[in-house]
């Protein structure tokens, strides 16, 4: 097996926990990223990420090919975003002491805002989302979406489509009430 020219015998669980330990850390900020583009929130991505690569670790002995490693860490970290996007349907109020400050802005959050196509991810589905942000953002073909998430082609082609369906009409709108 082979990773960046260099053999990796993976049948010894000490060598598959140092190209672990190396790939991970080179795939870290990618990580970081692609939680953002999915959960649109620079502190719940980074906790994401935080919680997909100690999910990895934990799993690290099922990773049959270190070749395979970064669509194997992508599906464990699609997994765990799409987790959180379905717990927030339970809103959480936090009160605000007076005089208190207000944590920075957001890099995500600013940044999908000013986007048109990202201020319409917020009709999509945890599972719509996490293919187009995959498909549109990572620039990643339908196969390669469909091992990172577990399911058939067939599958993500459809939530592909029903997703852009949904911001079609999401833009649509939007277009209308400006027009107004």
């Amino acid at each position: 097996m082979q990773d960046g020219g260099l053999a990796i015998p993976t049948e010894r669980p000490e060598a598959i926990t140092s190209a672990f330990e190396r790939l991970g850390e080179q795939a870290l900020d990618r990580c970081y990223s692609l939680a953002g583009y999915l959960l649109g929130d620079a502190a719940e991505a980074e906790d994401a990420a935080q919680e997909a690569m100690a999910r990895a670790w934990r799993s690290r002995g099922s990773l049959k090919e270190i070749g395979a490693f970064e669509a194997w860490l992508d599906r464990i970290l699609v997994n765990t975003c799409m987790d959180r996007m379905r717990r927030r349907k339970v809103i959480r109020f936090v009160e605000i002491e007076e005089g208190e400050v207000v944590p920075g802005s957001d890099p995500f959050r600013e940044m999908l805002a000013k986007d048109e196509l990202g201020r319409a991810l917020e009709v999509l589905t945890p599972e719509q989302r996490a293919v187009v942000v995959l498909r549109f953002w990572r620039d990643l073909r339908v196969d390669e979406i469909a091992l990172r998430l577990g399911c058939p082609s067939g599958t993500v082609k459809s939530r592909l489509h029903s997703a852009i369906e949904a911001l079609r009409g999401r833009m649509d709108r939007d277009a209308r009430e400006v027009q107004r």
